[in-house]
């Protein structure tokens, strides 16, 4: 995922923070990511879409897809690979109603009781959040790896896990029974508190690494 506030906390250059998000986005690329999700909800609707399309531009022809969080116009505006809704976007079905043919809806939950009200009209699930996360407030109601299981369980999807998601973590998240991670600070540089300075990385390794322990933990990834 996308988070240009993370990437280049402090910066006030808009054209710096956007060559570093299309920079990050070259490096998902390169790495052979599934998914980019560009999650920017609060760019301005311009600028978000010259994003989503340099990056739609840059996946064509790979393995990566481009999925564009909560704005469903923008994706179909900009011919990219799908929408992630969150709970208080427009229903699943709503927006399957609407999208081409092989479109891809995803949905964020945080619990199995949601995930079994719409797994029958998405692709796949982004469950969490399941550790404690730099994206979320303190007091943010954690999901846990047996929350995780239980969504797994209850429906017949893809379950990617988010929050607090790290390498070490991985195996556990395979062991629920989950397809995938869904992150942002993994695939970002350590030193990701310094202001004002492109820390956009190669993301080979980490993606390497996270593929390595879904497979050697039995999960596909």
């Amino acid at each position: 995922m996308t988070d240009r506030r993370r990437l280049l906390a402090g910066a006030a250059d808009s054209e710096l923070v956007r060559r570093c998000l299309v920079l990050q986005v070259r490096h998902a690329v390169d790495a052979q990511i599934d998914f980019i999700q560009i999650r920017e909800r609060d760019l301005e609707v311009s600028a978000l879409i010259a994003l989503v399309s340099q990056a739609v531009a840059m996946a064509r022809g790979t393995r990566t897809r481009v999925v564009v969080n909560d704005r469903l116009d923008v994706a179909l505006a900009c011919g990219a690979d799908g929408v992630h809704l969150r709970a208080d976007s427009v229903p699943p079905a709503a927006a399957r109603s609407i999208a081409p043919r092989g479109f891809v809806v995803g949905r964020s939950v945080h619990g199995a009781e949601e995930a079994i009200g719409v797994a029958a009209e998405v692709d796949y699930l982004i469950a969490g959040t399941v550790w404690p996360s730099a994206s979320k407030p303190a007091d943010h109601p954690l999901l846990g790896t047996s929350g995780l299981a239980e969504v797994v369980r209850a429906v017949g999807v893809p379950v990617l896990a988010i929050g607090g998601v790290t390498l070490e973590r991985i195996a556990r998240v395979a062991a629920s029974g989950a397809a995938g991670v869904a992150a942002i600070g993994l695939f970002m540089a350590p030193d990701s508190a310094a202001a004002g300075v492109c820390r956009a990385i190669p993301l080979r390794d980490a993606a390497e690494a996270a593929r390595t322990r879904f497979d050697t933990s039995g999960s596909a990834s």
